[in-house]
């Protein structure tokens, strides 16, 4: 396992002391602590760590409305660590996106598993949301440059092909990509 940086937050400091250490024999490093979940989600907004452990039930702000916060914004995966496992406590944490979820009394043994998967499904995560990306945004070059053939096909009388080879060695010869010069047809026809 990497060497990976850890927030983690529980409002009880002997918890706090206990999964720093298993965290550190690890071979983690604990970057930030904190005893409440308003706290905590200002440390990751901070500090940026790999993974945040959070407790459930704390002052403030909820270890549930802080994994919360944390997945929206995409800041790491988030771990919860409780003492409840409440049908309605798992739910809440599965809609707020939490990667995992580890009852109290935990062991070393407990915590690899749990941490392990978590890294994983966020990475998986993080990589599905680039190919989406992608593919989102060729899709829109294509719809552009769909759309600019057709003004080039409807103004100069040419064929399909032809317009899109237009397009093609226009977007060679200025070194700017085939959505740009889709887009200055579009804008020069509406002109």
């Amino acid at each position: 396992m990497q060497t990976l940086r850890v927030l983690i937050a529980d409002d009880e400091p002997i918890i706090r002391l206990d999964l720093k250490q298993m965290l550190t024999d690890m071979g983690h490093l604990v970057v930030g602590e904190a005893a409440d979940g308003a706290t905590a989600l200002h440390l990751a907004r901070q500090l940026r760590p790999d993974l945040a452990i959070l407790d459930v039930k704390m002052p403030v702000m909820d270890g549930i409305d802080a994994a919360a916060a944390i997945a929206s914004e995409r800041i790491c995966p988030v771990l919860i660590l409780t003492a409840y496992g409440q049908t309605e406590l798992v739910e809440r944490a599965r809609d707020a996106g939490v990667f995992g979820y580890l009852m109290k009394p935990f062991t070393e043994s407990d915590l690899y598993p749990s941490i392990e998967i978590s890294i994983s499904r966020f990475r998986e995560l993080q990589q599905l949301e680039e190919q989406v990306g992608s593919l989102q945004d060729a899709l829109e070059t294509r719809k552009v440059v769909e759309r600019a053939k057709a003004v080039l096909m409807e103004k100069y009388g040419l064929k399909e092909p032809e317009a899109f080879r237009r397009i093609q060695q226009q977007s060679m010869r200025t070194r700017k990509p085939m959505k740009e010069i889709a887009e200055a047809i579009l804008l020069a026809s509406d002109l």
